[in-house]
């Protein structure tokens, strides 16, 4: 049997030791969509017969005592003895039936299902795109490009008319709602973005002043 294993990085081993599910299962995925087929389960003749030993191990524990230990230590080394080896020879089957259910790209390397498999090409859907797909994929790009190009400049036409220099609060500064720059508060109503104006000169005074940058009167 070849020594030689395939799919070393795709493949997730579901291989139980112990108990009565006993068994070999290997599963294998998709390197594109990561979709995954899973091999027959073969159950695991070593650990069956063991279980048969471990009974016959109760009933020599409960007539001979301490002795029934080395019955229970033999059962142990029935089945694992043979498990590694039957592990190998089960996975190179799983491996064997798995190839038929993937393809190896020529390209890439990577394994792939039959759904990301280009047969006229002989390489997976990543290394060459179904033609068909992507011809409607950049139509749906050119067509998404196009609207935004003119959505921007329906923008540029409408901030003609906004005024950069007017003050605006994005939080109210009362009950801390966001204002999103509106002039009144959607939380209570206060009205946002005025600026403190000077009792004495009616210049601007900037928040948290405690006097008036143009005269020096006291706030």
């Amino acid at each position: 049997m070849s020594s030689e294993i395939y799919f070393s990085n795709n493949y997730r081993d579901l291989c139980e030791r112990n108990g009565t599910g006993a068994g070999f299962q290997f599963e294998f995925s998709c390197s594109r969509c990561y979709d995954t087929w899973r091999s027959p389960f073969e159950a695991y003749v070593g650990e069956r017969a063991a279980s048969w030993l471990q009974k016959g191990a109760d009933v020599a524990w409960s007539l001979l005592g301490n002795t029934g230990r080395g019955v229970t230590s033999a059962a142990d080394g029935l089945a694992g003895a043979g498990w590694g080896q039957a592990r190998d020879h089960a996975f190179q089957r799983a491996i064997s039936n798995a190839q038929g259910h993937f393809n190896r790209c020529a390209r890439c390397t990577h394994y792939v299902c039959g759904r990301c498999w280009n047969a006229a090409q002989g390489l997976c859907l990543n290394c060459a795109p179904d033609t068909a797909a992507e011809a409607m994929a950049a139509q749906q790009r050119g067509l998404n490009d196009m609207a935004s190009q003119r959505s921007y400049a329906a923008g540029q036409v409408a901030g003609q008319t906004y005024d950069p220099s007017a003050p605006r609060q994005l939080v109210c500064p009362q009950c801390r709602t966001e204002a999103h720059g509106a002039a009144f508060c959607s939380g209570c109503g206060y009205h946002l973005a005025q600026a403190n104006q000077c009792a004495s000169c009616s210049g601007v005074v900037p928040n948290g002043a405690a006097f008036c940058p143009g005269c020096g009167t006291r706030q």
